[in-house]
């Protein structure tokens, strides 16, 4: 028993060599859980349909129960995590999680796969930011932080392109409960694994949790995501139920967004937004996903509708997007090294914009090549992005502010999701529609039923048979393409809106040491600093022995930074004697060194 003992506490131990990638495939397994059940119910709902017979309302929200409670919930998690601790928040979110996974799969009423579906976004939400937090918690270097980052992103995006095609195959051999059902083991593992494995870390706030700016914070996502939602499916932005809560959402997070300005200990430093990095970093992350689940929405219904492929069929179809998601992220750390976000998130975009036009010469008939060339292209570009944009946020952010800052980046994922299906669908619709104007042979209730869905269109012209349903479904195929070029196009656009914006990230990815691998510093760069900040200059790396109490570790590192050896503090003017941390120090509980700090080329000292 002491030999397990020992072996956790080195493992917990996370300053240590290997031990920290342990805890990342543990956080990586965390993450995939999430990410496929967000799409693994796609392909189930007929099934959901035909057992349980819900209504039009409650099929909705079946479906979308998951997403909008988890997007609403993330700041409110997130900065909870960064309070009592993240590592016990993940793992009440995998209680959550296996719970819900249970009741959902054994749900004998609508009513009851509803409130099972909300409660998983309730465990997602706990699990999605904490993972992340605490990832930037266990690599303080940023070189190993950009690798760990790239695994992280790409495990998301396997995890959102597995679900259909494990979906689809679970539901073609069980029941539609076993896409829950499959939770449970895996929970039963990575619980006890998590418990034993993964530090302790909290953000060092003191003073009372802002109760009331987490519920409005957690109001205020959930109106403009469901307002944004409604739009999705076809409803007018000036639609009652869509403006009411568009409109209610955004008033409560402009007064979220007052009332942490005028607190002395918010829950989420809104000053982060202040700086380019950090504003443009989400930025790129709302555009990148917005591009993403749009497109993955529209494509789906062309290889399903347009080219007859079944669900298993669809899902592989859209593999190779997903295995060039997962390159995309192995390499991003040597290509940030090499390039610098600047460029990698700008030239992310460009390639993803290259990719869509390349599908602009997608037809009626299918072409493999040039459907895999193109899927190839879109997850590599995308996924660029998103690994620079991730990467630039959450090194901006400082540490005792990970989780608000890793929910901060869900929440606009989320939002990007939500948005994407909101604008490009009524991209698609608008040159959908019209076409169904004046078709002759073809009564005009029929016409205008047609004009709503490419699906729709398919049931009435089986209703009519003969020519009048030929004319039909011709219409509505060739509809369906133009509208899919139009659509296309706008996102060309609106990405090479998001390479224009990504100019404001930094050209270099700031490095701890100098190395072979990070470019040297310009003069330029040396005095990029804040107003009234000392130059600090770039030094190696301290060993651990630097940091230990006792060791002299604050003197010398107080007298590499150019101050005296009296008090010591950090960059941002907090002083502490020896030995004792600054209050809002990030405080690791199992790991023998306080987190180092990391002085940038800009001569910035961060975290």
């Amino acid at each position: 028993m002491s030999g397990m003992t020992t072996a956790v506490a080195r493992l917990r131990a996370v300053g240590g060599g290997g031990s920290r990638w342990v805890v990342l495939l543990v956080l990586c397994v965390s993450l995939l859980l999430v990410a496929v059940d967000a799409t693994v119910l796609h392909v189930a709902v007929p099934a959901v349909t035909e057992d349980l017979r819900p209504s039009g309302v409650e099929l909705l929200w079946i479906v979308d129960a998951y997403p909008l409670i988890c997007a609403a919930l993330l700041i409110l998690f997130g900065t909870l995590g960064d309070r009592v601790g993240r590592r016990l928040v993940l793992l009440i979110g995998y209680g959550i999680f296996g719970l819900a996974s249970a009741l959902a799969a054994l749900a004998e009423t609508p009513e009851i796969l509803i409130a099972a579906r909300a409660l998983l976004g309730v465990g997602g939400a706990m699990i999605m930011p904490a993972t992340l937090s605490i990832l930037r918690t266990v690599f303080p270097d940023r070189r190993e932080r950009a690798t760990a980052i790239g695994i992280w992103t790409a495990v998301a995006a396997v995890g959102a392109a597995t679900g259909p095609v494990l979906g689809g195959f679970l539901v073609e051999n069980f029941w539609w409960g076993s896409v829950f059902l499959i939770n449970i083991p895996l929970m039963l593992v990575i619980f006890p694994l998590a418990r034993w494995l993964l530090p302790e870390s909290r953000g060092g706030h003191d003073g009372p949790w802002d109760v009331l700016g987490a519920l409005m914070a957690a109001a205020g996502v959930l109106g403009v995501v469901l307002g944004v939602k409604r739009i999705g499916v076809g409803h007018g932005p000036f639609d009652f139920a869509t403006a009411l809560p568009l409109v209610v959402g955004a008033v409560l997070l402009a007064l979220f967004v007052r009332r942490q300005r005028r607190r002395p200990r918010p829950l989420i430093d809104v000053r982060m937004f202040a700086t380019a990095t950090f504003s443009t970093s989400v930025g790129c992350i709302v555009l990148a996903m917005l591009a993403l689940v749009g497109l993955e929405l529209i494509a789906v219904q062309y290889l399903q509708l347009i080219l007859g492929l079944g669900p298993m069929e669809t899902g592989l179809r859209l593999l190779p997007l997903t295995f060039a998601a997962m390159a995309a992220g192995a390499s991003g750390s040597y290509t940030l090294r090499r390039v610098g976000p600047r460029q990698m998130a700008g030239w992310g975009f460009v390639l993803t914009a290259v990719a869509v036009l390349l599908l602009v010469m997608m037809g009626e008939q299918d072409r493999p090549l040039l459907l895999t060339t193109g899927f190839v292209l879109l997850g590599f570009g995308l996924q660029t992005t998103l690994f620079a944009a991730y990467e630039s946020m959450l090194s901006e952010a400082p540490a005792e502010h990970a989780g608000g800052a890793a929910a901060i980046g869900e929440t606009s994922y989320q939002l990007g999701a939500g948005m994407g299906i909101a604008l490009l669908g009524s991209v698609m619709n608008a040159a959908y529609a019209p076409a169904f104007q004046s078709l002759n042979g073809v009564p005009k209730p029929a016409s205008e039923a047609a004009s709503h869905s490419l699906g729709g269109a398919y049931r009435m012209a089986d209703q009519l048979g003969g020519t009048a349903g030929e004319v039909l479904r011709t219409t509505a195929r060739q509809s369906f393409v133009h509208g899919l070029h139009i659509t296309l196009l706008v996102s060309a656009g609106l990405l090479l809106l998001g390479a224009l914006a990504a100019l404001k990230l930094p050209r270099l990815m700031d490095c701890t040491e100098v190395q072979q691998h990070c470019p040297p510093p310009r003069r330029s760069d040396a005095l990029d600093r804040r107003p009234g900040e000392a130059q600090v200059p770039a030094r190696r790396n301290a060993p651990d022995d630097v940091d230990a109490p006792g060791a002299g570790g604050d003197a010398v590192r107080a007298a590499r930074q150019g101050r005296g050896p009296g008090a010591v503090g950090n960059s941002r003017g907090h002083r502490s004697s020896a030995g004792a941390p600054a209050p809002e120090e990030t405080q690791v509980s199992g790991a023998t060194d306080r987190e180092p700090y990391e002085v940038t080329w800009s001569g910035r000292t961060t975290r």
